[in-house]
């Protein structure tokens, strides 16, 4: 028999979630068949069978919270599995020739029923309806469940407490609740909710953003951008384009060859702040940030500066396609240097970007909209136009730097041809 233990999960992770199990116990498996998923705060890990056999027992639960190392399970070598489940069907089969109709089996469920009738009402209440119960001296006996397995929650003990006073409504007293019960069933009582627990994901980025607006000293900074060049730019090439490299012509290649050249002319803003060191970074891993089923993910296109517009929109789509597959690796999302988010995929015209930390500088892209421009004097033009964001951290950005920074994105963006000479 062999355990099935939680594997080293990369950088900074030491526990995860268990997710769900591909199998159940007494199913056999095969060497590399997988067993379970993971959750963990950044990507989902498969764990597969490191031999063959069957699943003998599951010792943790999908919910459960576990550790590197921990035995989440057990597994027998060979095939156990599929001479056990024979086994005991004839054995079934022989048990029912051999005894008709004893009447062995029907004293048991006597005592089952017996035992939930006196002590099973408190047990199945969850911790709230208890105290509640207790605060409205009610007996969680007497409260009708609408959970099929008969747990009784919270709002089971407010419908049997709204019930209630029907019965004690003829004293006087009672009088004036009628007043309050619409008031209460309307605002609160009768509303019908959902809940549902926060997946680790989503938990650790709540945790991550809190974090980042406490740690930092964050500003944000905006300017708009004529598209208009860039789009033309596109128009002209992108057939060839994408004949020649199999990949469309977007935006964020050129917003990426943008960020570089403009990093490369204020380094500050590549960097980050470990303790009262400033660590400036000579290489421009970007993040972009993509929007998954759990949650927002910002998979890194490595050494973006050595890349040329082809080999960054592939880069893009290839982590794109991951993060909404749920396949990542945990080297797709470690070292980041500096972050670009896309609002305007979802039709945000404006926002204000939280940092991903520990960078000091994030990009926000939104909608492009057309807008009427002053060109001169005399002439105004519609334009397509685009607000961008640079948030940033004041502890070690001056205010200067992050506009003269932003101001050379906007630059190179309305001048697509210097990002050859800039980049």
């Amino acid at each position: 028999m062999s355990e099935i233990k939680v594997p080293a999960m990369g950088e900074s992770i030491t526990e995860g979630t268990v997710s769900r199990w591909m199998v159940k116990e007494g199913d056999t498996v095969n060497q590399g068949d997988v067993l379970l998923e993971l959750e963990t705060d950044k990507v989902n890990i498969e764990i597969s069978a490191e031999e063959s056999g069957v699943l003998e027992k599951i010792i943790r639960q999908e919910g459960e919270t576990v550790v590197i190392g921990e035995t989440i399970g057990t597994l027998s070598a060979g095939s156990g599995g599929g001479s056990g489940a024979p086994a005991s069907e004839p054995a079934a089969e022989e048990k029912k020739a051999v005894t008709p109709a004893p009447e062995a089996p029907t004293p048991p469920p006597a005592p089952v029923a017996a035992a939930p009738e006196s002590s099973d009402s408190a047990k199945t209440a969850s911790p709230s309806a208890r105290k509640l119960a207790r605060e409205r001296g009610i007996e969680l006996d007497q409260v009708q469940s609408k959970d099929p397995i008969g747990r009784v929650y919270q709002d089971d003990v407010k419908s049997h407490n709204n019930q209630a006073p029907a019965p004690a409504a003829p004293p006087a007293s009672k009088a004036p609740a009628a007043p309050s019960a619409p008031a209460a069933g309307s605002s609160t009582y009768t509303k019908p909710v959902e809940r549902q627990r926060m997946s680790r994901r989503r938990a650790t980025i709540a945790k991550r953003l809190v974090e980042a607006q406490q740690t930092a000293a964050m500003l944000t900074t905006f300017n708009e951008v004529d598209m208009t060049a860039i789009m033309d730019v596109r128009k002209r090439r992108k057939d060839k384009f994408k004949e020649k490299h199999e990949i469309n012509l977007g935006f964020m290649s050129f917003f990426t060859k943008a960020v570089v050249g403009a990093l490369k002319k204020f380094p500050t803003i590549n960097a980050e702040i470990d303790g009262e060191d400033v660590v400036l970074k000579k290489y421009y891993d970007i993040g972009i940030a993509v929007s998954a089923k759990e949650g927002l993910v910002v998979p890194v296109v490595r050494d973006a500066d050595r890349l040329g517009f082809a080999e960054i929109e592939k880069s893009i789509a290839d982590l794109a396609s991951k993060a909404r597959s749920n396949t990542l690796a945990l080297s797709d999302l470690q070292g980041g240097t500096f972050t670009i988010t896309n609002g305007g995929t979802f039709g945000s015209l404006l926002s204000t970007p939280i940092l991903n930390t520990p960078q000091v500088g994030i990009l926000g892209m939104h909608k492009i909209q057309l807008r009427p421009v002053a060109i001169d004097a005399e002439r105004m033009e519609n334009r397509p136009m685009m607000y961008i964001a640079l948030s940033y951290d004041h502890r070690i950005i001056d205010g200067s730097e992050a506009v003269r920074f932003l101001v050379t994105v906007k630059e190179l963006l309305e001048d697509p041809e210097s990002l050859l000479i800039e980049g």
